[in-house]
């Protein structure tokens, strides 16, 4: 016997303490709602209505059956929508990766984009580099991650990427930071700090294939995991590194320029594993985090955009599917 159902008739014919009502309202006819009431009285082994030419009362089991009913079919009800937001991903747990240069600014308009959309949801966030990230989706270590293009892809899905112009870092002193914007070719001879390869494989070599192409070839590669390093050994001497702008303008020893022509370009995105394992909550942060990242690069623009130093000229930001 579906114990549930016979017991959603059951209060139906508690409410309205009438059979022929109850039936309307359930949209059945009259007998077969009675002997669903007969069998499930047998089946819990005592009369729950007293019935007499003078109508239909509620027996002391039934009065005490009542009660536990509402709460049963309420907490079924509860369950029902428990599973139905956790098969949407509003619910439970969200094990995010995040390379180490996105901002603080960036994370906490994330967590509170992830907080607006499924506040049930909690988001576990993890500094991993591209390469660790693409190893941890793999493995199930992680649901889901923001990677630097380009990135091997098997066995992911790639949600949208968001596509940042990158200028360059100079220490302050530098001839080059009185231009309003500078090439690539005439940066040949300085050193160049990056990230170390290992972190985003693809976008690092794609970097370097770039400033050859342009006529600029590093007297020397540095290397720097964190922004504030990065920073650091720009101010400190004769390197220069490439950067979106943001964190550069809060360090007064260095100075960033735009690049001309525009050649060098950061685009991130989601990744998430292929497959009936993947979260459900995965392809909607992913969506997320390509609104916020454009987002952000807008405001940062706008703010910029109120001055006339080539310090804050605008960059233009656009969000593609992968």
């Amino acid at each position: 016997m579906d114990l549930l159902r016979h017991l959603r008739l059951f209060v139906t014919v508690a409410d309205e303490l009438h059979f022929s009502r109850a039936a309307e309202r359930l949209g059945m006819a009259q007998p077969p709602l009675s002997q669903a009431i007969r069998r499930l009285e047998k089946d819990l082994g005592a009369e729950l209505f007293d019935r007499s030419q003078r109508g239909v009362r509620l027996s002391v089991a039934g009065a005490a059956l009542l009660e536990e009913a509402h709460e049963l079919l309420a907490r079924e009800k509860r369950l029902r929508e428990l599973a139905r937001r956790a098969a949407a991903g509003d619910t439970g747990t969200l094990r995010v990766g995040v390379p180490p240069d996105i901002t603080a600014a960036v994370l906490s308009a994330l967590l509170a984009a992830c907080a607006d959309h499924a506040p049930g949801l909690s988001v576990d966030l993890r500094e991993v580099t591209t390469e660790e990230q693409v190893r941890l989706l793999s493995s199930g270590g992680l649901d889901v991650g923001l990677v630097h293009h380009p990135v091997d892809a098997t066995g992911l899905r790639l949600g949208p990427e968001t596509s940042l112009d990158l200028g360059v870092v100079l220490p302050r002193p530098s001839p080059l930071a009185r231009s309003p914007e500078v090439t690539l070719g005439e940066l040949s001879g300085h050193d160049l700090v990056l990230f170390p390869r290992a972190h985003a494989p693809g976008w690092y070599d794609r970097i370097l294939d770039v400033c050859r192409a342009e006529g600029f070839v590093p007297g020397r590669l540095r290397h720097a995991s964190h922004p504030e390093f990065l920073l650091a050994m720009v101010a400190a001497g004769h390197a220069v590194a490439f950067d979106q702008g943001p964190m550069a303008r809060k360090e007064p020893r260095v100075a960033w320029r735009p690049l001309a022509g525009r050649p060098l370009a950061s685009r991130i995105g989601g990744a998430w594993p292929i497959g009936r394992g993947a979260h459900p909550a995965a392809r909607r942060f992913a969506e997320l985090a390509a609104d916020v990242l454009a987002r952000d690069h807008t405001a940062t623009t706008r703010h910029g955009s109120t001055s006339p130093s080539p310090d804050d000229a605008p960059r233009p930001w656009s969000v593609v599917y992968g």
